[in-house]
Protein backbone atom coordinates (compact mmCIF):
# COMPACT_ATOMS: atom_id res chain seq x y z
CA UNK A 1 0.00 0.00 0.00
CA UNK A 2 0.89 2.96 -0.74
CA UNK A 3 2.07 5.46 2.51
CA UNK A 4 -0.71 7.25 3.66
CA UNK A 5 -0.57 11.44 4.22
CA UNK A 6 0.73 13.39 6.96
CA UNK A 7 -2.68 14.83 7.68
CA UNK A 8 -4.06 11.68 8.71
CA UNK A 9 -1.97 11.06 11.78
CA UNK A 10 -3.33 14.92 12.48
CA UNK A 11 -7.08 13.94 12.24
CA UNK A 12 -9.19 14.05 16.07
CA UNK A 13 -10.59 10.82 16.64
CA UNK A 14 -14.48 10.20 17.45
CA UNK A 15 -14.22 8.65 21.09
CA UNK A 16 -17.81 9.06 21.34
CA UNK A 17 -17.98 6.68 18.59
CA UNK A 18 -15.51 4.15 20.45
CA UNK A 19 -17.70 4.41 22.84
CA UNK A 20 -21.05 3.80 20.88
CA UNK A 21 -19.07 0.39 20.06
CA UNK A 22 -18.26 -0.92 23.03
CA UNK A 23 -21.71 -0.04 23.90
CA UNK A 24 -23.32 -1.56 21.04
CA UNK A 25 -20.82 -4.86 21.61
CA UNK A 26 -22.12 -4.83 25.03
CA UNK A 27 -25.80 -4.77 23.88
CA UNK A 28 -25.34 -7.95 21.25
CA UNK A 29 -24.18 -9.86 24.19
CA UNK A 30 -27.66 -8.99 26.08
CA UNK A 31 -26.60 -6.25 28.24
CA UNK A 32 -29.27 -3.21 28.21
CA UNK A 33 -27.20 0.33 27.96
CA UNK A 34 -28.88 3.34 27.98
CA UNK A 35 -27.11 5.24 25.65
CA UNK A 36 -26.28 9.18 26.96
CA UNK A 37 -23.56 9.12 24.32
CA UNK A 38 -24.01 9.74 20.68
CA UNK A 39 -25.67 12.83 20.33
CA UNK A 40 -29.11 11.71 17.69
CA UNK A 41 -32.37 12.45 18.47
CA UNK A 42 -34.91 9.83 20.05
CA UNK A 43 -37.22 11.14 16.70
CA UNK A 44 -37.35 10.28 13.29
CA UNK A 45 -38.35 12.49 10.89
CA UNK A 46 -42.28 13.28 11.14
CA UNK A 47 -44.26 10.73 8.71
CA UNK A 48 -45.54 14.14 6.58
CA UNK A 49 -41.96 14.12 5.83
CA UNK A 50 -41.54 10.53 4.62
CA UNK A 51 -44.46 10.43 2.26
CA UNK A 52 -42.65 13.35 0.46
CA UNK A 53 -39.99 11.72 0.29
CA UNK A 54 -41.94 8.03 -1.24
CA UNK A 55 -43.61 10.27 -3.62
CA UNK A 56 -41.08 11.99 -4.60
CA UNK A 57 -39.65 8.85 -4.96
CA UNK A 58 -42.03 7.22 -6.99
CA UNK A 59 -42.12 10.47 -9.05
CA UNK A 60 -38.31 9.89 -10.44
CA UNK A 61 -37.33 12.59 -8.46
CA UNK A 62 -33.85 11.12 -7.67
CA UNK A 63 -31.36 12.92 -10.33
CA UNK A 64 -28.90 15.31 -9.64
CA UNK A 65 -29.98 18.73 -8.85
CA UNK A 66 -28.01 21.67 -9.18
CA UNK A 67 -24.78 21.99 -6.88
CA UNK A 68 -26.40 24.86 -4.65
CA UNK A 69 -29.61 22.97 -3.85
CA UNK A 70 -33.11 22.83 -5.75
CA UNK A 71 -33.99 26.25 -5.69
CA UNK A 72 -38.05 25.99 -3.73
CA UNK A 73 -35.64 24.53 -0.68
CA UNK A 74 -33.32 27.45 -0.84
CA UNK A 75 -35.96 29.51 -0.71
CA UNK A 76 -38.06 27.99 2.45
CA UNK A 77 -34.18 28.01 4.15
CA UNK A 78 -34.22 31.97 3.92
CA UNK A 79 -37.75 32.48 4.51
CA UNK A 80 -37.17 30.07 8.03
CA UNK A 81 -34.42 32.10 8.97
CA UNK A 82 -36.59 35.71 8.28
CA UNK A 83 -39.35 34.01 10.07
CA UNK A 84 -37.80 32.14 12.84
CA UNK A 85 -34.56 33.90 13.58
CA UNK A 86 -34.64 37.60 12.25
CA UNK A 87 -32.67 37.57 9.19
CA UNK A 88 -33.64 38.81 5.93
CA UNK A 89 -31.66 36.89 3.98
CA UNK A 90 -31.64 35.96 -0.71
CA UNK A 91 -32.34 32.69 -1.22
CA UNK A 92 -29.48 33.27 -3.96
CA UNK A 93 -26.94 32.88 -0.74
CA UNK A 94 -28.06 29.45 0.81
CA UNK A 95 -26.27 26.58 -0.18
CA UNK A 96 -27.79 23.02 0.33
CA UNK A 97 -24.95 20.48 1.10
CA UNK A 98 -24.47 17.00 2.35
CA UNK A 99 -25.47 17.63 5.90
CA UNK A 100 -23.72 20.34 8.63
CA UNK A 101 -20.09 18.68 7.98
CA UNK A 102 -20.61 19.17 4.05
CA UNK A 103 -21.47 22.94 4.56
CA UNK A 104 -18.07 23.01 6.90
CA UNK A 105 -16.00 21.13 4.51
CA UNK A 106 -16.97 23.55 2.10
CA UNK A 107 -16.42 26.44 3.91
CA UNK A 108 -13.35 25.41 5.49
CA UNK A 109 -12.06 25.10 1.52
CA UNK A 110 -13.58 28.13 0.72
CA UNK A 111 -11.86 30.68 3.60
CA UNK A 112 -8.77 28.71 4.70
CA UNK A 113 -5.67 28.74 3.30
CA UNK A 114 -2.62 26.46 4.33
CA UNK A 115 -1.25 27.88 7.96
CA UNK A 116 -4.53 29.78 8.33
CA UNK A 117 -4.85 30.06 11.90
CA UNK A 118 -8.90 29.50 13.08
CA UNK A 119 -9.52 30.02 16.72
CA UNK A 120 -12.06 27.95 18.23
CA UNK A 121 -13.22 27.79 22.20
CA UNK A 122 -12.15 24.87 24.03
CA UNK A 123 -14.51 22.56 24.30
CA UNK A 124 -15.92 22.25 20.80
CA UNK A 125 -16.94 19.35 18.55
CA UNK A 126 -13.64 17.47 17.44
CA UNK A 127 -14.62 17.22 13.75
CA UNK A 128 -14.64 20.88 13.23
CA UNK A 129 -10.65 20.88 14.11
CA UNK A 130 -10.51 18.29 11.50
CA UNK A 131 -11.73 20.45 8.79
CA UNK A 132 -9.50 23.46 9.22
CA UNK A 133 -6.80 21.13 9.41
CA UNK A 134 -8.04 19.42 5.86
CA UNK A 135 -8.32 22.62 4.28
CA UNK A 136 -4.45 23.27 5.41
CA UNK A 137 -5.16 25.70 8.48
CA UNK A 138 -4.07 25.27 12.06
CA UNK A 139 -6.87 25.05 14.74
CA UNK A 140 -5.91 26.78 17.34
CA UNK A 141 -8.05 26.27 20.61
CA UNK A 142 -8.37 28.83 23.12
CA UNK A 143 -9.35 26.97 26.71
CA UNK A 144 -12.82 28.74 28.02
CA UNK A 145 -14.42 29.11 31.51
CA UNK A 146 -17.86 28.37 33.03
CA UNK A 147 -17.74 31.92 33.38
CA UNK A 148 -17.85 32.64 29.84
CA UNK A 149 -20.30 29.35 29.58
CA UNK A 150 -17.03 27.83 27.55
CA UNK A 151 -17.46 30.11 24.54
CA UNK A 152 -15.33 31.96 22.65
CA UNK A 153 -14.97 35.92 23.71
CA UNK A 154 -14.19 39.35 22.05
CA UNK A 155 -11.59 38.96 24.94
CA UNK A 156 -9.91 35.74 23.76
CA UNK A 157 -10.15 37.26 20.00
CA UNK A 158 -8.27 40.52 21.74
CA UNK A 159 -5.69 38.34 23.27
CA UNK A 160 -5.00 35.29 20.94
CA UNK A 161 -5.37 36.95 17.74
CA UNK A 162 -1.89 36.28 15.71
CA UNK A 163 0.05 37.36 12.42
CA UNK A 164 -1.47 33.91 11.24
CA UNK A 165 -4.73 34.50 12.60
CA UNK A 166 -7.33 34.56 9.95
CA UNK A 167 -10.75 33.61 11.66
CA UNK A 168 -12.79 31.78 14.53
CA UNK A 169 -15.64 28.96 14.39
CA UNK A 170 -17.82 29.34 17.34
CA UNK A 171 -21.00 27.67 17.86
CA UNK A 172 -24.06 28.41 19.70
CA UNK A 173 -25.44 26.22 20.98
CA UNK A 174 -22.65 24.48 21.25
CA UNK A 175 -21.92 20.79 21.61
CA UNK A 176 -21.04 19.26 24.17
CA UNK A 177 -22.05 22.12 26.04
CA UNK A 178 -25.17 23.45 24.92
CA UNK A 179 -25.12 27.24 25.84
CA UNK A 180 -25.25 29.55 23.87
CA UNK A 181 -23.17 33.31 23.43
CA UNK A 182 -25.69 36.24 24.97
CA UNK A 183 -26.17 38.43 21.97
CA UNK A 184 -24.13 41.35 23.18
CA UNK A 185 -21.27 39.20 23.69
CA UNK A 186 -21.97 37.26 20.51
CA UNK A 187 -21.83 41.41 18.79
CA UNK A 188 -18.72 42.04 20.31
CA UNK A 189 -17.00 39.27 19.11
CA UNK A 190 -17.98 39.38 15.66
CA UNK A 191 -17.26 42.78 15.80
CA UNK A 192 -13.46 41.99 16.95
CA UNK A 193 -12.85 39.61 14.49
CA UNK A 194 -13.93 41.37 11.64
CA UNK A 195 -12.35 44.71 12.28
CA UNK A 196 -9.07 42.32 12.26
CA UNK A 197 -10.28 41.75 8.47
CA UNK A 198 -11.28 38.10 9.72
CA UNK A 199 -13.97 35.26 9.42
CA UNK A 200 -16.24 34.29 11.13
CA UNK A 201 -18.15 30.53 10.97
CA UNK A 202 -20.92 30.32 12.73
CA UNK A 203 -22.40 26.76 13.66
CA UNK A 204 -25.88 26.96 14.29
CA UNK A 205 -26.75 23.54 13.84
CA UNK A 206 -28.62 23.71 17.27
CA UNK A 207 -30.50 27.01 16.83
CA UNK A 208 -34.02 26.00 16.57
CA UNK A 209 -33.30 23.40 20.19
CA UNK A 210 -33.60 26.38 22.53
CA UNK A 211 -35.15 26.50 26.02
CA UNK A 212 -35.03 30.05 27.15
CA UNK A 213 -35.72 33.32 24.84
CA UNK A 214 -36.57 32.66 21.23
CA UNK A 215 -32.82 32.87 19.07
CA UNK A 216 -31.77 35.33 16.69
CA UNK A 217 -29.14 33.60 13.90
CA UNK A 218 -25.86 35.83 14.27
CA UNK A 219 -26.71 36.99 11.05
CA UNK A 220 -28.91 39.53 12.34
CA UNK A 221 -25.48 41.40 13.57
CA UNK A 222 -23.49 40.95 10.70
CA UNK A 223 -24.42 39.63 7.31
CA UNK A 224 -20.91 39.06 6.11
CA UNK A 225 -20.65 36.21 8.22
CA UNK A 226 -20.83 32.19 7.22
CA UNK A 227 -23.74 30.24 9.08
CA UNK A 228 -23.79 26.51 9.10
CA UNK A 229 -27.21 24.74 9.74
CA UNK A 230 -28.36 21.12 9.03
CA UNK A 231 -31.09 18.81 8.85
CA UNK A 232 -30.22 16.59 11.38
CA UNK A 233 -30.99 18.03 14.56
CA UNK A 234 -33.53 20.38 15.26
CA UNK A 235 -35.44 18.34 12.26
CA UNK A 236 -34.20 14.55 13.23
CA UNK A 237 -32.61 13.54 10.09
CA UNK A 238 -29.77 12.58 10.82
CA UNK A 239 -29.10 9.68 8.10
CA UNK A 240 -30.43 11.92 5.15
CA UNK A 241 -27.12 13.63 5.25
CA UNK A 242 -28.73 16.61 4.40
CA UNK A 243 -27.44 20.66 5.88
CA UNK A 244 -26.98 24.03 4.61
CA UNK A 245 -24.48 27.20 4.36
CA UNK A 246 -26.07 30.55 4.41
CA UNK A 247 -22.97 32.78 2.36
CA UNK A 248 -22.25 36.07 1.20
CA UNK A 249 -23.46 36.91 -2.01
CA UNK A 250 -19.46 37.24 -3.18
CA UNK A 251 -18.40 34.00 -2.17
CA UNK A 252 -21.40 32.12 -3.48
CA UNK A 253 -19.54 31.06 -6.89
CA UNK A 254 -16.82 29.67 -5.25
CA UNK A 255 -18.56 27.63 -2.83
CA UNK A 256 -20.92 26.34 -6.13
CA UNK A 257 -17.59 25.50 -7.68
CA UNK A 258 -16.49 23.48 -4.86
CA UNK A 259 -19.48 22.12 -4.52
CA UNK A 260 -20.12 20.90 -7.74
CA UNK A 261 -16.39 18.79 -7.79
CA UNK A 262 -17.20 17.64 -3.79
CA UNK A 263 -19.99 16.39 -3.92
CA UNK A 264 -22.17 17.26 -7.23
CA UNK A 265 -24.68 17.94 -4.90
CA UNK A 266 -26.55 16.99 -1.87
CA UNK A 267 -29.04 14.23 -1.87
CA UNK A 268 -32.11 15.42 -4.18
CA UNK A 269 -34.74 12.67 -2.53
CA UNK A 270 -33.87 14.28 0.67
CA UNK A 271 -33.80 18.01 -0.48
CA UNK A 272 -37.46 17.36 -1.95
CA UNK A 273 -38.57 15.44 1.07
CA UNK A 274 -37.34 18.96 3.39
CA UNK A 275 -39.35 20.99 1.55
CA UNK A 276 -42.16 19.20 4.25
CA UNK A 277 -40.22 20.60 7.04
CA UNK A 278 -41.35 24.15 6.52
CA UNK A 279 -45.26 23.09 6.47
CA UNK A 280 -46.90 24.86 9.11
CA UNK A 281 -48.51 21.78 10.59
CA UNK A 282 -44.88 19.90 10.74
CA UNK A 283 -43.58 22.79 12.61
CA UNK A 284 -45.80 22.44 15.22
CA UNK A 285 -44.23 18.59 15.40
CA UNK A 286 -41.26 19.87 15.80
CA UNK A 287 -41.96 22.60 18.26
CA UNK A 288 -43.79 19.93 20.48
CA UNK A 289 -40.56 17.68 19.85
CA UNK A 290 -38.47 20.88 21.33
CA UNK A 291 -40.76 20.96 24.12
CA UNK A 292 -40.21 17.22 25.06
CA UNK A 293 -36.17 18.02 24.99
CA UNK A 294 -36.49 20.98 27.28
CA UNK A 295 -38.86 18.73 29.59
CA UNK A 296 -35.73 16.19 30.09
CA UNK A 297 -32.81 18.93 30.54
CA UNK A 298 -35.36 19.96 33.17
CA UNK A 299 -35.26 17.01 34.71
CA UNK A 300 -31.37 15.71 33.98
CA UNK A 301 -29.91 18.83 35.09
CA UNK A 302 -30.72 19.11 39.22
CA UNK A 303 -30.66 15.38 39.09
CA UNK A 304 -27.13 15.44 38.21
CA UNK A 305 -26.36 17.98 40.92
CA UNK A 306 -28.26 15.60 43.64
CA UNK A 307 -26.37 12.86 42.41
CA UNK A 308 -22.94 14.66 42.88
CA UNK A 309 -22.10 15.38 39.04
CA UNK A 310 -21.76 19.42 38.94
CA UNK A 311 -23.03 21.34 35.79
CA UNK A 312 -20.90 24.79 35.78
CA UNK A 313 -22.75 26.06 32.88
CA UNK A 314 -26.32 24.96 32.34
CA UNK A 315 -27.29 24.15 28.82
CA UNK A 316 -29.87 26.19 27.08
CA UNK A 317 -29.77 25.10 24.14
CA UNK A 318 -29.66 21.42 22.23
CA UNK A 319 -29.24 18.26 24.16
CA UNK A 320 -26.50 17.94 25.85
CA UNK A 321 -24.88 18.81 29.44
CA UNK A 322 -21.15 18.87 29.72
CA UNK A 323 -20.23 17.56 33.65
CA UNK A 324 -18.04 18.11 36.02
CA UNK A 325 -16.80 14.54 37.64
CA UNK A 326 -13.96 15.93 39.94
CA UNK A 327 -15.66 15.03 43.27
CA UNK A 328 -15.35 11.35 42.05
CA UNK A 329 -12.24 11.11 39.47
CA UNK A 330 -9.38 13.53 37.38
CA UNK A 331 -9.34 10.46 34.49
CA UNK A 332 -12.53 10.89 32.45
CA UNK A 333 -11.62 8.15 29.83
CA UNK A 334 -11.73 5.70 32.87
CA UNK A 335 -14.45 6.81 34.56
CA UNK A 336 -16.57 6.52 31.27
CA UNK A 337 -15.42 2.99 30.61
CA UNK A 338 -16.23 1.84 34.14
CA UNK A 339 -19.50 3.87 34.13
CA UNK A 340 -20.76 2.04 30.38
CA UNK A 341 -19.08 -1.37 31.66
CA UNK A 342 -20.32 -1.41 35.31
CA UNK A 343 -23.49 0.54 34.90
CA UNK A 344 -24.50 0.01 31.77
CA UNK A 345 -24.64 4.00 31.19
CA UNK A 346 -22.92 5.27 28.05
CA UNK A 347 -21.15 8.98 28.03
CA UNK A 348 -18.48 10.75 26.41
CA UNK A 349 -15.08 11.54 27.78
CA UNK A 350 -13.81 15.21 27.88
CA UNK A 351 -10.55 14.10 25.82
CA UNK A 352 -13.66 14.55 22.75
CA UNK A 353 -13.64 18.32 22.76
CA UNK A 354 -10.02 19.48 23.90
CA UNK A 355 -7.35 19.24 26.44
CA UNK A 356 -8.39 22.17 28.96
CA UNK A 357 -11.41 20.52 31.02
CA UNK A 358 -10.81 16.87 29.48
CA UNK A 359 -9.93 14.98 32.77
CA UNK A 360 -12.66 16.06 35.10
CA UNK A 361 -15.56 16.62 32.75
CA UNK A 362 -18.12 14.28 30.53
CA UNK A 363 -20.64 14.66 27.82
CA UNK A 364 -23.98 13.91 28.14
CA UNK A 365 -26.84 13.64 25.90
CA UNK A 366 -30.67 13.71 27.13
CA UNK A 367 -31.70 12.86 23.30
CA UNK A 368 -33.12 9.70 24.57
CA UNK A 369 -36.17 9.42 26.22
CA UNK A 370 -37.14 10.69 29.74
CA UNK A 371 -38.13 6.88 31.32
CA UNK A 372 -34.47 6.20 30.08
CA UNK A 373 -33.00 9.12 31.48
CA UNK A 374 -34.06 8.28 35.16
CA UNK A 375 -33.44 4.92 34.71
CA UNK A 376 -30.19 6.35 33.62
CA UNK A 377 -29.96 8.75 36.99
CA UNK A 378 -31.03 5.45 39.14
CA UNK A 379 -27.83 3.55 37.65
CA UNK A 380 -25.51 6.00 38.23
CA UNK A 381 -26.47 7.43 41.00
CA UNK A 382 -25.37 4.02 42.62
CA UNK A 383 -21.98 3.71 40.62
CA UNK A 384 -21.01 7.33 42.08
CA UNK A 385 -21.79 5.77 45.92
CA UNK A 386 -19.97 2.57 44.96
CA UNK A 387 -17.09 4.51 43.87
CA UNK A 388 -16.89 6.93 46.49
CA UNK A 389 -16.52 3.99 48.77
CA UNK A 390 -13.99 2.62 47.45
CA UNK A 391 -12.28 6.25 46.88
Amino acid sequence: MSRLAKRTDQVMPFYAVEIFKQASALNAQGRDIISLGIGEPDFTAPAQVVETLNRAAEAGLSGYTSPAGLPALREAIAHYYKQEFGSAVEPGRVIITSGASGALLLAAMALIDPGDEVLMADPSYPANQNFIMGAGGIPRLIPSSAEQRFQLSAQDVRQHWGPATRGVLVASPSNPTGTTIEQEALRELVGEVRRRGGFVIMDEIYLGLYYGDAPRSALALDDGIVVINSFSKYFHMTGWRLGWMIAPQEMVPAVEKLAASLAICAPSLAQHAALTCFEPEVMRIYDQRRLSFKQRRDYLLPELERIGLHVPAAPDGAFYIYADIGRYSRDSDDFVHRLLHEAGVATVPGRDFGPAHAAHSIRLSYATGLDRLKEAVERMEKFLASAEQNA
